[in-house]
């Protein structure tokens, strides 16, 4: 064989041998990434009060109806904190705790994979090219968080770096959906942002420190329903002191908090379910610096404010305009009925008078005879008496005169 045929019969050997690898290599899978957008447009958040974010995510490996999915949380992680490669809550990363129920306070969402047999309890599901987007609450530069062995320590996200971590749920490990996406903390002035990372000197806390003994309260959210939990930031209490947080006047309370080396403490106050709806207050009191912070929070889905004893609802104007005109009617009538009584009264009285007649005198006691000279000339009777007088001398004549007549 000539040796231009040899080497054209080696490169075709060669190209079909390279053909199978390149159909038989897998396409390469998308790194999973997550961005965070607050109020201001960017993975910024309020160092001093509670910031609600959207938090999305792409490129994440979803397996249709896998078991769990992802849990997305705030917090703060060190090196080594993939849960993957060892990494152990509490001691490599911390988050803010919170509950697994769809109606928490916001600083934990939990993501189902498509189809999962826990999709009912998921505040989101993932679409089968692994996005996904929920909603959370960043309490603060500051939050309080556990470790396995019930252990309370504070992360001031000023000194650390803090951010979005997302984890496999329900205790599954997947290094695909394992990321941390850093979050910035901007000052209410609006005069920079505060690193994320440990960017400043240790110990160097100039202009980034609260204004100590300006107490104030704020909350992630104006209202919430009963049976939840209200979400608090305090600033300006004394580094280090104790903290007790109570709704209206000990209805529920939290604490002691340990305020940080900022002065700012945060945590989240459970409402009753049964309480009432309507304002309610939530105070904020330093142990040692006395100083007190309120304000006031809306409470829905508890139950109604009945309608206090001592104050009885007002009654119409024209119900009372008709009870008193009816009041008057009734004293008309009343004094009209007496009236009325006490004339026929006196009427049948005049009545009895009239038919009796005069009252007949009893008969004179008999008197010894006249001189006959004064029975000759009597004076003259009133005419009432006459006929009583003419009466009694036809009595008195008879019993004087002898039978027969005068002689």
């Amino acid at each position: 064989m000539k040796p231009l045929a040899r080497a054209a019969l080696a490169l075709t050997a060669l190209a079909a041998l390279s053909v199978p690898a390149f159909v038989a290599a897998p396409p390469a899978h998308a790194a999973a990434g997550v961005s965070v957008v607050g109020p201001s447009g960017g993975a910024t958040a309020d160092p001093d009060y509670a910031t609600e974010v959207t938090v999305s995510g792409s490129g994440f490996q979803s397996i249709p109806k896998g078991f769990g999915g992802v849990y997305v949380l705030f917090g703060w992680a060190g090196d080594g904190w993939r849960p993957s490669q060892g990494g152990i809550t509490g001691e490599h990363y911390r988050y803010v705790p919170d509950t697994e129920a769809l109606d928490n306070n916001g600083f934990q969402r939990f993501v189902a994979f498509p189809g999962s047999d826990t999709a009912g309890a998921a505040h989101a599901i993932m679409a089968e090219d692994g996005s996904w987007s929920v909603s959370m609450v960043i309490p603060g530069a500051t939050f309080q968080s556990r470790d396995r062995n019930g252990n309370v320590s504070e992360v001031d996200c000023r000194e650390v770096t803090c951010g979005i971590i997302t984890i496999g749920a329900h205790g599954v490990k997947n290094a695909n959906n394992e990321t941390f996406t850093p979050i910035r903390f901007a000052a209410p002035s609006g005069g920079g942002a505060a690193p994320a990372a440990g960017d400043a000197p240790a110990g160097d806390d100039e202009g980034t420190a609260a204004v100590i003994g300006d107490a104030r309260l704020g909350l992630a959210k104006p209202a919430v329903r009963a049976g939840t939990s209200i979400v608090f930031t305090g600033q300006g209490f004394q580094p280090g002191e104790q903290v007790v947080a109570a709704l209206d006047d000990g209805v529920t309370a939290i604490g002691p908090l340990t305020v940080g080396t900022h002065g700012d403490v945060a945590g989240a106050l459970p409402v009753p379910g049964d309480s009432r709806n309507g304002t309610h207050v939530i105070s904020l009191t330093g142990a040692s610096s006395g100083l007190v912070a309120q304000s006031e929070v809306t409470v829905e889905g508890g139950t109604a404010l009945a309608a206090a004893p001592d104050e009885p609802a007002e009654a119409p104007r024209w119900l009372i305009v008709a009870m008193l005109a009816a009041i008057a009617a009734s004293a008309i009538l009343v004094i009209a009925s007496a009236i009325t009584s006490i004339r026929r009264a006196a009427a049948r009285r005049k009545a009895k008078r009239q038919a009796a007649g005069p009252a007949e005198p009893a008969p004179a006691a008999p008197t010894a005879p006249a001189h006959p000279a004064a029975l000759a000339a009597p004076s003259a009777p009133s005419a009432p008496v006459a006929a009583v007088d003419a009466h009694r001398d036809a009595a008195a004549t008879e019993v004087l005169t002898p039978a027969g007549g005068p002689r």
